[in-house]
């Protein structure tokens, strides 16, 4: 075949090649497109790819779930003043992105208003200007400012929204959260405990009544179902959900705010003179059981948390100890009360032998020479109640032990360890031991529950903090806390007996508690000072002990017991140790009585009307002539807000706060109580900070100020 003909044979080749190629392409083709269209028929069809529900995803994409963060309950004293409660705070988020624009509205930070944006942060957060502006020039969506740019007060945040809503810049947002303040700063820490956040920002207790009563004062979170673009701006017309959060339950405790502070004061100075190991003090009413002031050292502030990894333990009912010769109390009661004290009966003092070889020691060895029980009682001898606990005999006495609410939980509900204490109680050497108060390990919570029998002519009670639990949405009331009886340990005439025994502990010369004495008052008391186990039996020294008084008044018909440990000082400062706890005792049993008999004294109540919308200079009136001090804010005609509500009963002598229309500024505020304060706070929006307790001495912001131009307000207190 010539060349013609070859070539001719190799293009039928090629066009049959390319004939093929066409059929196999387009049946590729077809197949790829039957495929798709399947495909598109099936997804049409199910709404459904990769087994993901197409509908459900458009419509998480346009809906929008928002939670609506339920408010933690508030704790309050027995006034209805806020120990613990909710505060919301801010944190700035500035957004830079000029993709952020909505309806033809820019949400970003514009470069021109950037300057003027920065000299306002730097204004109300003192944030360095140039900083700022750096932040700003990032090629970030948005920036958020760091630790001066959160935990922002609303106040500051409102401030910060006017400027810039004046100077009409934009990008400048906030976000909100809540946290938890603690007002009063130190304040029976470990009874009122402390609130966490978890990962989502939600509040729950991890110790004290914020832990135990959570599920309470915790609330649940409600949710807004909404339809939003891309933006998150509501669609109009489409459907919405809303679920409204319910809020915490508010606790109610039996504490007196005032007393309280002022106990946390003297602790404090104790521990600054002293320097003990530990403090624990309870002050209780006699009649129901309700506690009204109560502490420890170490202790902690639950707003900065500063010195909670010192002392986690509530030491008041989960530390346990030897309580020493305040068990004399007791010891006494038992022996009276089961008919084995006679007290023209006389035993010899100094020390006795128990069985072979052991022996018990008075503090002062030589002795007193001949006493009767009650002198021994006096002078706080041990051999005189280990006799006492002979007579009785060993397993009388231990009934009697039992009795008093010891070797078992109190079960007050204010801890969920709280310990039930123990005893060594198989020799005659231990048995007479706890007759004063050694080898019987209590806790103070026990021992105040005991003592009550003895103040309460017999009538044992159980000590509790909660008054009650109030939904705050209807105002019922959930939980009631109230006196309950326990026991009935010791008749009447036997509680009378030993409380005259304690008023003698203070007024004979012999007694051991002189130093307790108080002007114009009957005051019963027995000392204590209990020795300390250590490794090797007890420790040695004249500082290692624990130091203690319990006391009641007025004796004759008590209404408060009050108990005062102190655990190895330092050293006493020159004082004997009953001056050293006296000067804790002393002046919070002085004021407490005080403000019995003063309230024993009825004032008439005063019900507050409106003023509102009246002329001021009538409305002061009005108040000043039935025995109220009243502060007015500002120089207007008329007034706007009061800090009393119409029908609530205030007594002379209380403050009411009325703020006039116009010239509002912030007066002296020298001598005003916390209580004033919080008025003025929730009258006027201010944030308040308090620093110490009792009466306003300092205060950070000028009388005179305008209160528009009030960031944040310090406050001292003495």
């Amino acid at each position: 075949m010539n060349k013609y003909g070859k070539r001719r044979m190799a293009e039928k080749r090629d066009v049959q090649n390319q004939r093929d190629f066409g059929k196999y392409f387009a049946l590729i083709v077809v197949i790829v497109f039957t495929v798709f269209i399947g495909r598109f028929l099936y997804i049409a069809l199910t709404k459904k790819v990769s087994g993901n529900n197409l509908v459900e995803i458009a419509n998480q994409t346009y809906h929008e779930k928002s939670t609506l963060k339920a408010s933690r309950g508030t704790i309050y004293d027995a006034s209805g003043q806020p120990i613990v409660e909710d505060t919301k705070r801010y944190s700035i988020y500035v957004v830079l992105s000029k993709t952020a624009v909505a309806y033809g509205q820019k949400l970003y930070l514009k470069n021109s208003d950037k300057k003027k944006a920065a000299e306002i942060l730097h204004e109300y957060l003192g944030m360095d200007v140039d900083k700022l502006l750096s932040l700003f020039s990032q090629p970030k969506y948005q920036v958020e400012l760091g630790k001066k740019g959160q935990n922002i007060s609303l106040s500051t945040k409102n401030q910060i929204v006017k400027e810039m809503k004046k100077s009409k810049i934009t990008g400048i947002n906030f976000s909100e959260s809540t946290d938890r303040m603690y007002p009063n700063g130190i304040f029976s820490s470990h009874l009122i405990g402390v609130a966490s956040k978890d990962s989502s920002g939600t509040l729950y207790g991890t110790m004290g009544l914020e832990a135990l009563y959570d599920n309470y004062l915790k609330g649940k979170d409600g949710y807004d179902m909404r339809s939003t673009d891309s933006h998150g701006i509501k669609l109009s017309g489409m459907k919405s959900r809303l679920v409204k959060a319910k809020d915490g339950d508010n606790i109610y405790t039996t504490f007196n705010s005032r007393n309280q502070s002022y106990l946390e004061s003297l602790l404090n100075k104790a521990q600054e003179t002293y320097h003990p190991k530990s403090m624990n003090v309870v002050l209780m009413n006699a009649k129901t059981g309700a506690i009204l002031a109560a502490s420890q050292r170490p202790t902690f502030n639950p707003q900065t948390r500063e010195g909670i990894e010192d002392q986690w333990k509530n030491t008041l009912m989960e530390d346990t100890y030897e309580p020493g010769s305040v068990m004399k109390i007791l010891t006494m009661s038992a022996a009276i009360n089961s008919g084995n004290y006679n007290e023209n009966e006389y035993f010899k003092s100094g020390s006795m032998k128990i069985g072979n070889s052991q022996r018990v020691n008075d503090w002062e060895v030589a002795g007193w020479g001949y006493l009767n029980y009650r002198q021994g009682f006096i002078r706080s001898s041990n051999v005189g109640m280990a006799k006492l606990e002979q007579k009785m005999g060993a397993k009388l006495w231990e009934k009697y032990i039992k009795k008093f609410g010891l070797l078992k939980s109190t079960d007050s509900g204010l801890s969920s360890n709280e310990s039930s204490g123990s005893i060594e109680y198989k020799y005659p050497i231990e048995q007479a031991n706890t007759a004063f108060g050694q080898g019987i390990n209590v806790t103070v919570l026990q021992m105040m529950q005991a003592f009550s029998s003895v103040a309460n002519n017999g009538e044992m009670v159980k000590p509790y903090l909660i008054e009650k639990i109030v939904n705050p949405t209807t105002g019922k009331t959930i939980k009631t806390g109230k006196k309950t009886v326990v026991g009935h340990p010791i008749k009447k005439s036997t509680a009378e007996k030993v409380r005259d025994m304690m008023q003698d502990v203070v007024n004979d010369p012999n007694g051991t508690g002189n130093a307790y004495k108080i002007d114009g008052y009957d005051i019963g008391v027995k000392t204590g000072t209990a020795q300390i186990s250590g490794n090797n039996g007890y420790l040695t020294g004249e500082t290692n002990y624990i130091f203690s008084v319990a006391g009641m008044a007025p004796i004759k018909d008590p209404q408060y017991v009050l108990y005062v440990t102190m655990k190895q000082p330092a050293g006493f400062g020159g004082k004997t140790p009953s001056e050293m706890l006296a000067t804790i005792f002393n002046p919070l049993m002085k004021r407490v009585l005080d403000e019995s008999q003063s309230e024993s004294t009825p004032s008439e109540a005063i019900s507050v009307k409106s003023v509102v919308g009246q002329e001021t200079g009538n409305a002061v009136k009005s108040f000043s002539d039935k025995g109220l001090v009243v502060t007015a804010i500002g120089n207007g005609a008329k007034i706007i807000k009061q800090s009393s509500d119409t029908g609530e009963e205030l007594l002379p002598g209380q403050r009411i706060i009325l703020v006039t229309d116009s010239g509002q500024t912030l007066p002296d505020l020298k001598g005003w109580t916390k209580s004033d304060m919080f008025k003025l706070k929730n009258l006027l929006g201010i944030n308040v900070k308090f620093k110490g307790s009792g009466f306003v001495e300092n205060q950070s912001v000028k009388p005179g100020t305008k209160i528009a131009d009030i960031k944040e307000l310090t406050v001292e207190l003495k």
